[in-house]
């Protein structure tokens, strides 16, 4: 089989070299034997059109997206898929000829790895999220089909955190607020869905705010416990998780897209888990 005849597929980003991606799908590939290559590819920042157009043309089959391109992607779809419309970014493009197909993996990355991996249930649960971000935006649609009793986005800029609950109202009881606006409330699931533990920060959270047995998520994930992770034990946290199962969920997800094939996760959480803490 030539080089040329080969599906190729890659994760774009910039930065990119830290990326999990390739080694995630290249165990995927083995898993189930799929004859691909998966690489990490720097894009420039505006150059994005032009990349995925010559990737397309060299067998390029699908791209993972990644910050910053997320909303590029949302533009280069000529056809997306009703979550992805909603979440208003792609992290996941299939190229079938001439039709670029975009969709959004994260959030069922987020359901896979709370409710399968770590056995939480949603339903009837009253659920905080923490942050207004595109990442955010990419889980309300899937955390509210699952009918929380509440769900409450709180963020700095309220008004952010507003037009989130306004555009998913749809979908179940969700509300924002401001983070003072917080005290005397409690959750069964945290879910802090901002950049701060990359910087090893915290937002400004009010103390008492986990309920009894509740959870604490972190969508980023580190080698160690990251702050938020840290505070939420300190809190009384019963539970806390990071976002690694996520990023190997959201990845199953697109590696179905693309192949139809869907592969075993836990044995490629664990190795990741091992590579992180080496």
């Amino acid at each position: 089989m030539s080089e040329t005849t080969i599906d190729r597929y890659a994760v774009i980003g910039n930065p990119i070299s830290h990326s999990k991606s390739p080694s995630i799908h290249q165990a995927f590939a083995q898993q189930t034997g799929e004859s691909i290559t998966y690489t990490a590819e720097l894009v420039e920042i505006g150059k994005v059109k032009d990349f995925v157009e010559t990737f397309a043309q060299q067998n390029g089959k699908g791209l993972n997206v990644t910050v910053p391109f997320k909303q590029d992607a949302f533009e280069l779809a000529t056809t997306l898929s009703e979550r992805a419309q909603r979440a208003g970014a792609v992290n996941t493009l299939h190229i079938q000829g001439d039709v670029i197909s975009g969709d959004t993996t994260d959030g069922v990355g987020l359901l896979n790895d709370l409710c399968k991996n770590h056995q939480q249930i949603i339903t009837n649960k009253r659920i905080l999220v923490i942050g207004a971000g595109g990442a955010v935006r990419g889980v309300l649609e899937p955390l509210l089909l699952q009918s929380p009793e509440q769900l409450v986005i709180a963020n700095r800029t309220v008004s952010k955190a507003q037009q989130l609950a306004e555009d998913f109202k749809s979908f179940g009881n969700i509300n924002a607020c401001a983070y003072d606006e917080l005290s005397g409330m409690t959750f069964d699931i945290i879910i802090n869905g901002t950049s701060a533990s990359l910087s090893g920060e915290l937002p400004p959270l009010p103390e008492k705010l986990f309920h009894q047995n509740a959870c604490a998520y972190d969508m980023m994930y580190a080698a160690k416990a990251t702050p938020f992770m840290q505070w939420a034990s300190q809190q009384g946290a019963a539970h806390t998780y990071d976002g690694l199962g996520m990023l190997v969920e959201q990845a199953a997800e697109s590696f179905f897209i693309w192949r139809k094939k869907r592969p075993e996760t836990q044995s490629v959480i664990e190795e990741l888990r091992k590579q992180l803490t080496q």
